[in-house]
């Protein structure tokens, strides 16, 4: 599934197909932690040790147990043929003739028009790179940075310089990870290895964090984007209800908060530390961005400056970030696992907003949010051409495409929050 790290070592051994036919009902019946099946196109596999050494991380396959998967596959793997290799010693059978492709009654219709829309967009080159787009990019991010720095070191540190510099800092920062995002989902290379040589220098040199951590969690929204218990996007009990349902389903219950709230944290920043340091390329690359950072601004700040310097740029650029990232998700609908085909699916979770130059670059060309979402191995910069035929494709199969301005979908947000907490204090006071 989600393709995050690299792929070193065939599967474990098993049948490779032993002629077996199973139905939709007897692999549904294999979707447990320790016994886990799936399906990519009509073939039968047991992924259930494999899991646990998935490259993507355990839990976004294990999303798809007792499901067809072949949609999935087919998006987060860039090179499906590589792929397979690891998958033919897994595979314990097919599905019977008798069965449908699909799983759960998905629109068949839908599935097969969708995978003609695909290989349209691979026949027209949507998933070549442009080199020099990414090379760009990178020397604006370390342009940022030199120019952050020699803001203070030139003109000095009063507090209006410093606030420019922090501003400067933050934009290289969100830019840094729009542009690990990028190669976070094998866009950029043709090889794994050399996007996850990227992104790793990307996110530990130049961000000072965990790219592991970050894959396994971003590759779960992906695959079940607005799930509840699927997506850790939403999984927010310790801060928000979200959603229209949640906010009933807790107001019900008379939960006023999370009583495993501070447990929570405590699990979600020891997992961010467990995945940095249980590699230890990361950790030093990790370790130099703190200590260019020191190197830079000790000398200027002091020690107590520095500390509050760097929090500043984060609290900057953790608002930039989950402003841009919510207003395409937060306002559309949250609920619990529905099966839905990959088309249908993306679009009821995501939205565009409008495409403009200063869009393109203040998001990452996350405005084209449901293009990424249903193509994450797509060049970012491809994603305004193969808009069209994703919209005309919504059309013709009625699945609302949405498109919003930059303040719409800011707006959003703050609406979708205040309508799920109406919604709670209903359902706790009346229910």
């Amino acid at each position: 599934m989600g393709g995050g790290g690299q792929l070193t070592e065939p599967g474990e051994p098993g049948t490779g197909g032993s002629g077996r036919v199973f139905t939709w009902e007897e692999v549904q019946r294999h979707s447990h932690r320790n016994d886990q099946w799936l399906v990519i196109d009509r073939k039968v596999y047991n992924v259930t040790q494999w899991a646990k050494r998935h490259p993507g991380g355990f839990r976004v396959i294990s999303h798809y147990a007792g499901e067809d998967a072949t949609e999935a596959f087919k998006a987060f793997h860039h090179d499906g043929k590589f792929a397979q290799k690891f998958l033919r010693p897994l595979q314990i059978g097919e599905l019977a003739a008798t069965e449908p492709s699909q799983d759960h009654n998905k629109n068949a219709a839908i599935v097969q028009d969708f995978h003609t829309l695909r290989a349209q967009a691979e026949d027209d080159g949507l998933f070549r790179v442009r080199p020099m787009f990414f090379c760009f990019y990178l020397g604006h991010i370390l342009l940022l940075e030199a120019l952050g720095w020699l803001t203070v070191w030139v003109w000095g540190t009063s507090w209006m310089l410093t606030l420019l510099c922090s501003i400067i800092l933050a934009t290289a920062q969100i830019q840094s990870s729009w542009l690990q995002h990028d190669f976070g989902h094998k866009s950029v290379f043709k090889t794994t290895h050399g996007n996850h040589i990227m992104q790793m220098f990307i996110m530990g040199h130049l961000k000072g964090a965990s790219t592991n951590w970050w894959n396994h969690r971003h590759f779960q929204h992906h695959a079940k984007p607005n799930v509840f218990s699927k997506d850790p996007d939403v999984n927010m009990l310790h801060v928000f209800v979200v959603g229209a349902i949640q906010p009933v389903e807790y107001g019900i219950k008379k939960i006023k908060y999370m009583p495993y709230h501070r447990q929570h944290q405590y699990f979600f920043f020891g997992m961010f530390f467990i995945e940095l340091f249980r590699n230890s390329k990361e950790l030093v690359l990790a370790m130099t961005f703190y200590l260019r950072y020191f190197c830079c601004y000790l000398p200027l700040y002091g020690l107590f400056g520095t500390l509050a310097l760097i929090t500043f740029v984060r609290f900057l650029e953790s608002h930039w970030f989950v402003w841009v990232t919510q207003m395409n998700h937060l306002p559309m609908d949250i609920d619990h696992e529905a099966h839905q085909d990959w088309l249908t699916m993306q679009l009821h979770a995501t939205c565009n907003i409008e495409q403009s130059s200063f869009n393109d670059w203040f998001s990452g060309h996350l405005n084209f949010q449901i293009e990424h979402h249903l193509f994450p191995t797509m060049p970012r910069h491809n994603y305004y051409l193969v808009a069209p035929l994703v919209q005309a494709l919504c059309e013709k199969h009625g699945i609302p495409y949405q498109v919003k301005t930059m303040r719409q979908g800011l707006a959003d947000v703050l609406r979708s929050l205040k309508n799920s907490g109406e919604l709670w204090l209903d359902a706790y006071l009346h229910k």
